[in-house]
C-alpha cells in the first residue's frame, strides 16, 4: 500500500470544495465495541462511482454486493494531521466517514474500496438515514 503523495494531500486539504469529516474505524475483533476515532480529515466528493465498462454483470453484482449502485460515490480523503505527527492516518476500506455537508448536517459514508492510494481516491457508500421513528 502506497501512501498519499504530499502533492495530492495538499491538493485535497487546500481545495475550497473540500468538506470537513471525521473518520472512524470499527474494532475488527469486537462488533459491539465503540469505533476508534481516527481524527479529522478533508474530503472531496467528486461524483457517482461508475463501474468500468469491461465489467460484466457478475463483476457488477459482486462489487455492489446488493447495494444500489446509486449509493456509491468517488471521493478523495486526506488526514488533516501532519504525516510525522504520530496521529496521522490513512483511510482503509471498512472505515466510516462522518462528513459535514452543510452546517448542522452530517452524513455518514462507509469506505468501500481504495482506487488509488497515492491520490487518496476511494469509493464510498452513502449510508441512508432511517427516517422511521
Amino acid at each position: 500500500m502506497q501512501t498519499l503523495t504530499p502533492q495530492s494531500r495538499a491538493a485535497i486539504l487546500e481545495n475550497p470544495e473540500a468538506l470537513e469529516c471525521t473518520l472512524y474505524r470499527p474494532d475488527e475483533y469486537d462488533e459491539e465495541a465503540e469505533e476508534q476515532d481516527l481524527g479529522d480529515a478533508r474530503i472531496i466528493i467528486s461524483g457517482p462511482f461508475e463501474a468500468p465498462a469491461e465489467w460484466d454483470a457478475k463483476d457488477r453484482d459482486d462489487y455492489f454486493d446488493g447495494t444500489a449502485p446509486e449509493a456509491f460515490v468517488v471521493a478523495r480523503i486526506a488526514c488533516q494531521a501532519a504525516p510525522d505527527s504520530g496521529v496521522y492516518f490513512t483511510a482503509v476500506p471498512g472505515d466510516y466517514a462522518a462528513v459535514t455537508e452543510r452546517p448542522g448536517q452530517v452524513s455518514m459514508f462507509y469506505v468501500w474500496d481504495c482506487l488509488n492510494d497515492a491520490e487518496g481516491q476511494y469509493v464510498l457508500i452513502r449510508e441512508e438515514e432511517d427516517d422511521e421513528v
